[in-house]
């Protein structure tokens, strides 16, 4: 590896250094069994997107989790922290800093803006999701990843990402530290991609060649026609939602989704039970394969601090009030008090959804006014 001097730029650099405990040092030994046994790095489909504020003592960090699949969901993220924020301000008395947060809160309604800055700067960012892969399929879950148990409601859960530091020049272990030096060196294959997500993608290494990695998510894969592929599940915090997650889909969303008669539901629900019992990372549910995957997660870093959105990434959604100003154009009105009306489908999936969160003997949200 490259020793580069001292002075070299903060987003350049990968420091390396020895574990500080006993915890840190069986994560290390796993990460270099994992290197061994999932030699291969492949892409996990679409980035995330979260939102983050500059440090004033270097570094950048994240006040979201980094879930989002579409940069405008990071942007509406950013308005209702910004709102938060204001409200903030009133209550103690500053009534500058409210108008400041308001402002930027209305003026993300109208505009696709992945920067607003306050008292420092707040900004959308982007992280490439990897998987590890070897001759048996996506790396699951590494006994030493922070973990949920039963017990512990969603309320609070593990959240490794809020609150998470993103600094290039902070040191890493050695097994982390090689991985960001892969990734750096990764060049996507001609053909792979389409040519302005390869154009992007070159892009990005000549303006942000620095890498920050982020915490282990979580998600589901699916052994389809021999050959694995994320199920779209959305990424979880820990090995313990993710699973938690798949039971709730194999029990409410895919009976409606696949259609399935009485009998396959309860083959489903056995599977689902199986899950919650066992607590494994692998499930067979009829002909099905799946299994709770691993999911790296980068952050693009240059001089300027992390990597926004992407000319190429998928952003079809408007900003609120533009898509209500658009909505208006076209003569519909949109009424907050008018109710909900579902159709057959969606009022199955609710129903499941009600019947499971009993089961669980969580409670269900309050109706409406005019369901009440």
């Amino acid at each position: 590896m490259v020793n580069f001097a001292d002075d070299v730029p903060g987003y350049l650099s990968i420091r390396m250094a020895a574990p500080d405990g006993p915890v840190a040092e069986i994560a290390e030994v796993e990460a270099w069994a994992a290197r061994e046994r999932y030699p291969r790095i492949l892409s996990a489909g679409s980035p995330v997107f979260g939102v983050a504020r500059e440090r004033s003592e270097g570094g950048w960090e994240l006040c979201s989790m980094m879930v989002e699949t579409q940069p405008q969901s990071a942007r509406e993220d950013l308005g209702m922290f910004c709102r938060r924020q204001a409200a903030e301000a009133e209550r103690a008395g500053d009534a500058e800093a409210q108008r400041r947060y308001l402002a930027a809160a209305e003026r993300l309604e109208w505009e696709k803006i992945d920067e607003v800055e306050l008292e420092v700067r707040y900004r959308v960012v982007r992280a490439e999701r990897y998987i590890h892969s070897g001759p048996d399929g996506p790396e699951p879950p590494r006994p030493s990843d922070p973990d949920d148990h039963r017990e512990v409601g969603a309320a609070d859960s593990l959240d490794p990402d809020t609150g998470f530091v993103m600094d290039p020049a902070l040191p890493t272990g050695v097994s982390a530290g090689v991985l960001k030096a892969d990734l750096v060196g990764l060049v996507p294959a001609e053909g792979a991609f389409p040519s302005e997500v390869r154009e992007d993608m070159l892009r990005s290494g000549r303006t942000h060649p620095g890498v920050v990695l982020l915490p282990a998510a979580f998600t589901v894969a699916e052994r389809v026609n021999g050959k694995w592929r994320p199920n779209g599940m959305m990424d979880a915090p820990t090995p313990f939602r993710a699973r938690d997650i798949l039971s709730m889909r194999l029990r409410v969303a895919e009976p409606v989704e696949r259609r399935l008669t009485d009998r396959r539901r309860a083959r489903y629900a056995e599977a689902a039970d199986r899950l919650d019992v066992e607590q494994g990372c692998e499930l067979t549910v009829e002909d099905r394969l799946l299994r709770i995957i691993r999911v790296e997660r980068a952050v693009r870093f240059g001089p300027d601090g992390p990597e926004g959105p992407r000319p190429s990434d998928h952003d079809p959604e408007d900003p609120i009030m533009v898509l209500d100003q658009k909505l208006r154009a076209q003569g519909v009105c949109l009424d907050e008090d008018a109710p909900i009306v579902l159709d057959e489908s969606a009022q199955e999936f609710q129903r499941l959804f009600e019947a499971e969160m009993a089961r669980r003997g969580k409670p269900l949200p309050p109706p409406a006014e005019d369901e009440a």
